[in-house]
């Protein structure tokens, strides 16, 4: 068969293939014929020119293809999940503390004024009484005004002795005629002076006692000698840094803790407590004394609490708190470590009846003891992911494997 004319109008540099072998000349930028043919330029290979315009339109066609919002695996991804339950739950909140004395259970000896050591009985660990004596001072200038004290004493007493008996002489004359009037006037205002004076003196040489009494230090209660810092015979002074003696009643020791500022509104006096560490077994405490200021250099603020049982622990020993706030009774709880945390958002994965896992927005309340309560997002019953959703896409089809942990409800 010939190939027909030129159509009128066409580009004599073209020529149009058509399946059945004819060449019809077309316009140069036309790509196919009405017919169904194809437009190549004289001297090209069709073969290839074919290829290439099937490449462009696959590749046309798969940039235009809209994506999954969920991908679909071929293979089903195992994890790990577990069931949300609803049980309780309370915060806890951690903090450092350290042993103390509480108040009144600590004693400091200071000298009262320059003095010397006279007898130092007690060394450190040594158990004292009440009553017992833990220092007796020489201080020369308190006995010598504790002496002048009732030797000025004695002169007043002296003289309202005198006093008396002048007057009763006076009233006696005076009966008799023989005194005047003004005479035991002046008799009974010299005893009204020497009473004062005898009034006076025996305060000064009380306080001068209770001074000169300042030299003996006996222990106020049972406890412990845990610091000494000077020997007998030493010259000592009230402005010294250090005590000469701190004794403490280790039946009554409490913790000091360091409470951070933002956890300070879950605590309440008597909230229970566990004090941990240091090598000692775990005690049960209470607080007893909510921080009544905070310190704005660290952050924190001071929370006293008791021990519920008298504590082995010795005073000045750093330890653990765990104070735990309000219980929740029934919260929705999961495992901590199904949380999934994306900046501020918290995610888990949740897995449907067909096994397919959703990635799930939530509001996570209070997260403790390895549990996590959910606010809101995931109900009961709802079977999550807690190992194995590192990458894993929302819609996924995965293989469960449950956790083996029981649950408490």
């Amino acid at each position: 068969m010939r190939p027909s004319s030129p159509a009128q109008g066409l580009h004599p540099g073209l020529k149009e293939f058509r399946p059945d072998g004819l060449a019809l000349t077309r316009a140069q930028n036309d790509i196919a014929s009405p017919e169904g043919g194809i437009l190549l330029a004289q001297g090209v290979n069709p073969g290839r020119t074919l290829r290439r315009f099937l490449l462009l339109f696959l590749l046309f066609s798969a940039c235009h293809h809209p994506a999954p919002e969920a991908v679909e695996t071929e293979e089903a991804v195992p994890v790990t999940v577990a069931t949300a339950h609803a049980g309780p739950i309370r915060p806890v909140i951690t903090a450092t503390g350290q042993i103390k004395p509480a108040i009144g259970a600590e004693f400091l000896v200071v000298p009262p004024q320059e003095a010397r050591i006279a007898q130092f009985p007690k060394a450190v660990g040594d158990h004292v009484r009440r009553g017992e004596l833990l220092v007796r001072f020489e201080i020369p200038s308190l006995e010598a005004d504790a002496s002048a004290r009732r030797s000025d004493l004695a002169r007043a007493q002296a003289q309202l002795e005198t006093a008396r008996q002048n007057l009763a002489r006076l009233s006696g004359l005076l009966e008799r005629g023989i005194a005047a009037r003004r005479e035991v006037e002046d008799a009974r205002r010299d005893l009204a002076q020497a009473e004062a004076t005898v009034s006076e003196a025996r305060g000064a040489t009380s306080a001068a006692g209770r001074l000169a009494g300042r030299e003996v230090v006996r222990a106020p209660f049972d406890g412990v000698v845990v610091t000494r810092s000077r020997q007998v015979g030493d010259i000592v002074d009230p402005s010294a840094p250090d005590p000469l003696l701190r004794v403490i009643d280790p039946s009554r020791l409490q913790v000091e803790a360091a409470v951070p500022s933002g956890e300070l509104g879950r605590i309440e006096v008597g909230s229970q407590a566990k004090v941990r560490g240091s090598g000692f077994p775990d005690e049960a405490a209470h607080v007893i004394a909510r921080p009544p200021a905070v310190d704005p250099a660290t952050g924190t603020a001071l929370a006293r609490l008791a021990f519920d049982a008298p504590t082995r622990r010795p005073a000045g020993l750093a330890v653990e708190v765990e104070i735990y706030g309000p219980e929740r009774p029934a919260a929705v709880l999961v495992p901590a470590e199904a949380l999934v945390q994306e900046g501020t958002q918290t995610f888990v994965f949740v897995v449907d009846a067909q096994k397919k896992a959703h990635r799930r927005e939530v509001q996570a309340g209070v997260v403790a003891g390895g549990q996590a309560e959910i606010v809101s997002g995931v109900r009961a019953g709802e079977p999550v992911v807690v190992r194995g959703q590192t990458a894993l896409p929302d819609g996924a089809t995965v293989e469960m494997a449950e956790t083996g942990e029981k649950e408490e409800h």
